[in-house]
């Protein structure tokens, strides 16, 4: 804010200031060189909740309740004074003020502030965020921060994605269906350098062929029944300079698997309909829940096209082999189901929690959301503890065993990680021993990989 200079000869600077000040949507304050406000104006008035009469006369400190006076230090300094935090009374409200000297003949009359409310700055703000939101969830529907998971199994995958999101490379994500493979490609790109441009996600089971060949590639006029006139571009088109993700890339046929190598190799695609190649500059993201090298061996997906894909292949664990982030998990359920269902569920139980905790979850992360959000639609609206009977009558006739597990003093509480760990270490070692001691078949039967079970019984000192 710049020095006030007015020349005295036949202007009256008040009055000038004052239709200033009338016409003006900021708040403006003006004291004279001892610090007396002579002049507000009536947005500042609205902003400090004082009347015109209750503060003319007063001194520069009159409203403020927390901070220092800028008028006084404007005065004494005889220099401007910028962006400055200030807490007003009686409203209470922030704001950030500015303020400069006013100079009249070379001589300081008294100092003029500016003031803005912050509340409007966090209503932009806050409008901003929606927008930004509101935009990720058209292009980006997942962040990185989504993706939930302190569980060993879970941290590798989170620094594969961080490789991953350094380098173009085509991505092979590979995991059970449920384990959220389009959250993990999304977060990718997101990370990219891509991150600014489209983010195509194609369910490749949900389109025929032929449907999907002219999806994936687009298409010219004319080019078969029902083609729109003047064509229309396709998915890779879309994508250009951004990510395409290809889910479920095991069902597509041979004859498209030929025209996605073409893509992959000569970075072009060519319209159904036309002869003429378009150049694209595409992230390729895929993801299975099928083994292709065995559908490779079995004559149902090209090899030549699996090398191609295979650059950089990441394995999503299934739930069931990072059970410890089901606690993680279902507190962001928790919080989203009461954003979409209007409820106050502040947690769940721990024999609840114990019950979900033994199960297999052959949907992974998916099924158990869905069990989370069936559970709070079972409960009753003033209840804010999921409990076991508000589980689905698929786990609700579990037995949780709990006091097996749980202290029965005050003193012995212990922490919730602790434990959920006490009851999978007790668990992996039941059934160890009941296997004899076979790691392979004690591994089959936890539903968890060989190397899994030796990183747990190492955890649990298991031998």
């Amino acid at each position: 804010m710049k020095n006030i200079n007015i020349e005295t000869n036949n202007i009256d600077y008040q009055s000038m200031l004052e239709a200033v000040f009338l016409a003006t949507q900021d708040a403006i304050s003006v004291v004279n060189e001892k610090g007396v406000h002579i002049l507000v104006n009536p947005a500042y008035t609205e902003l400090t909740g004082l009347e015109y009469d209750e503060v003319i006369g007063e001194d520069s400190f009159f409203d403020i309740q927390e901070g220092e006076s800028l008028h006084m230090k404007v005065l004494s300094t005889k220099m401007p004074v910028g962006n400055t935090k200030l807490k007003i009374k009686p409203s209470g409200k922030t704001v950030v003020a500015n303020a400069a000297p006013i100079v009249v003949n070379g001589i300081i009359k008294g100092s003029v502030a500016v003031l803005h409310d912050m509340s409007s700055i966090k209503d932009l703000t806050n409008k901003l965020n929606k927008a930004e939101k509101k935009l990720r969830e058209l292009t980006n529907k997942y962040k990185p921060e989504d993706i939930i998971g302190e569980s060993r199994p879970m941290i590798e995958v989170k620094k594969m994605i961080e490789k991953a999101a350094k380098v173009p490379a085509t991505v092979l994500l590979k995991g059970e269906s449920g384990t959220g493979k389009e959250l993990f490609a999304n977060s990718i790109h997101a990370q990219s350098k891509r991150c600014s441009n489209n983010f195509v996600r194609v369910n490749c089971a949900a389109l025929s062929d032929s449907l999907l060949e002219s999806e994936l590639f687009g298409y010219e006029e004319g080019s078969f029944t029902g083609a729109l006139k003047g064509g229309k571009k396709g998915f890779f088109e879309e994508a250009d300079k951004g990510t395409i993700f290809l889910d479920e890339i095991s069902e597509i046929s041979m004859n498209t698997q030929a025209k996605l190598l073409r893509v992959l190799q000569e970075k072009e695609i060519t319209r159904v309909g036309s002869n003429h190649p378009i150049s694209v500059d595409v992230r390729v993201i895929v993801a299975t829940n099928t083994d292709l090298n065995k559908a490779v061996k079995e004559g149902k997906f090209r090899e030549d096209l699996f090398y191609r894909l295979n650059i950089f292949p990441i394995t999503i664990p299934p739930l069931r082999e990072r059970k410890e982030d089901i606690a993680l998990l279902i507190k962001s359920f928790i919080v989203k189901f009461n954003d979409e269902y209007g409820r106050h569920i502040m947690k769940i139980s721990d024999e609840a929690l114990c019950i979900l905790m033994k199960y297999d979850w052959p949907g992974n992360v998916r099924e158990l959301e869905n069990i989370v959000g069936r559970s709070i639609i079972n409960m009753n609206i003033n209840e804010r503890v999921i409990q076991a009977e508000h589980l689905p009558h698929l786990l609700a006739g579990e037995k949780a065993n709990i006091d097996d597990y749980l202290p029965h003093r005050e003193e012995d509480l212990s922490r919730l990680s602790t434990v959920i760990d006490k009851v999978e270490s007790d668990y992996i070692r039941k059934v160890y021993f009941n296997m004899g001691k076979n790691k392979t078949a004690a591994a089959k039967v936890l539903g968890i990989s060989l190397r899994s079970l030796y990183y747990k019984m190492k955890k649990y000192g298991i031998s």
